[in-house]
């Protein structure tokens, strides 16, 4: 299995759930890792072992993607540890605040959206300007949401920035799409990751969430991995621009019932 073989992907949020999880499916493809946290440094060390334990080279960095000197620091210390980046995976982010609007803060507001628009923002912006630098070519995955296509009261935080990552995504495709370089979503449902802590911890929850779910369960994150590595290999070379939701049917649910 060599479909990242050579590459070097560096993945936010890559110390827990969907970017631990791809971090080690991308390993072990054949891919070195730039393995990033925000807070998490225990979650991305164990990271940086699973990765060397399938024989593939990964350095552990810490960087708040919302700060724009933040992420260029990331760069400058991921290109000088690697040498390159041939693949970004924009995955951090923090959830929904519960909050309705009219109650909302604006910092909270700000918080998320800094965080789940700005941090692939600026993170896309760098490494677009180091594959100019670098040949050409490459692959940005944005972990969107299923909300960002479906929404729910308590989290216009959360939905409007996934929303908007959408569009970004859609809009940086057809800007680099004559340079090579694919851009691609890829949307959770309920997934069991850190986000979803009441879920895994909870049979009781998960049970009555995964009611919501055609398949009457919620997802992994090494599920969410396999397609990572196939929008992150030469697999996926003719395609930029979409979303794909994996959520168990989640989607389809949309209408049903009114």
């Amino acid at each position: 299995m060599d479909r990242l073989n050579g590459k070097v992907a560096l993945i936010t949020g890559s110390d827990s759930g969907i970017g631990q999880a791809t971090a080690i499916a991308f390993a072990r493809e054949g891919a070195d890792v730039v393995i990033c946290y925000h807070s998490d440094k225990e979650g991305a060390e164990e990271t940086l072992r699973e990765v060397q334990k399938l024989n593939r080279k990964g350095v552990v960095l810490q960087v708040d993607v919302s700060e724009e000197a933040a992420v260029e620091t990331l760069f400058d210390e991921a290109t000088a540890e690697m040498g390159k980046i041939d693949i970004l995976v924009n995955n951090a982010a923090v959830n929904g605040s519960g909050i309705m609007v009219a109650d909302m803060d604006t910092k909270v507001f700000d918080r998320t959206m800094r965080t789940n628009v700005y941090g692939p923002f600026f993170c896309s912006r760098r490494f677009i300007q180091h594959r100019r630098q670098n040949g050409g070519k490459g692959k940005i995955i944005n972990v969107t949401s299923v909300h960002e296509e479906i929404v729910s009261a308590g989290t216009a935080d959360y939905c409007a920035s996934k929303g908007a990552l959408r569009n970004f995504t859609r809009t940086l495709a057809l800007e680099l799409a004559e340079e090579g370089i694919n851009v691609n979503n890829i949307a959770p449902g309920m997934i069991l990751t850190p986000m979803n802590q009441k879920a895994m911890d909870d049979k009781e929850t998960r049970d009555e969430a995964s009611e919501h779910i055609p398949m009457k369960r919620p997802g992994n994150p090494e599920e969410i991995a396999h397609l990572a590595v196939f929008l992150a290999s030469s697999d996926s070379d003719y395609v930029t621009g979409s979303s794909y939701f994996m959520d168990g049917g989640l989607s389809q649910y949309m209408g049903q019932g009114a």
